[in-house]
């Protein structure tokens, strides 16, 4: 089965995404072009060297937008909407050359009031590199599709 539906999931239950990925230079560059950060930390290795880091830096929403696709097959698959993401969170920075990997926590379940064929199910997801540290970490909450409904119920 690929993905879950709102009766799947259990407050409480951890996921460990299964998949990892490794952020290059090119990703970081294209990445930070494509959204007109100006920033030059994440794409001037002269400038760079020149921060307290000392080397080009990943662009912090190219991190929020891997780690969440890393964790779309176990908490996202079936949502319809995301209601929203809060209180994200980088503790430690990522580099090009890192790898990204993330985990997911089940935090709340409650059923839609105005959407039957719906319920809400909040997260708090970390993504975190290949040592293992913590570099980002945030709570989302998704609408998600009961089984039997959405798109792919008919398949």
């Amino acid at each position: 089965m690929l993905g879950r539906y709102y009766e799947d999931f259990t407050v409480g239950d951890t996921y460990r995404h299964p998949l990892g990925r490794t952020i290059s230079e090119a990703d970081n560059t294209w990445f930070t072009l494509l959204t007109l950060n100006t920033n030059q930390s994440h794409f001037n290795a002269d400038y760079a060297a020149g921060t307290p880091y000392r080397k080009l830096l990943v662009n912090s929403t190219l991190t929020v937008a891997i780690v969440t696709g890393l964790s779309v097959p176990d908490v996202s698959q079936h949502a319809f909407a995301n209601l929203g993401w809060e209180e994200i969170r980088m503790p430690h920075p990522v580099f090009v050359g890192d790898t990204v990997y993330a985990r997911s926590t089940v935090l709340e379940l409650r059923e839609s009031r105005s959407r039957p064929y719906a319920g809400i199910v909040t997260v708090s997801t970390a993504g975190f590199n290949q040592d293992g540290v913590d570099v980002i970490t945030w709570t989302r909450t998704m609408l998600t599709y009961k089984r039997g409904h959405g798109p792919a119920a008919d398949r």
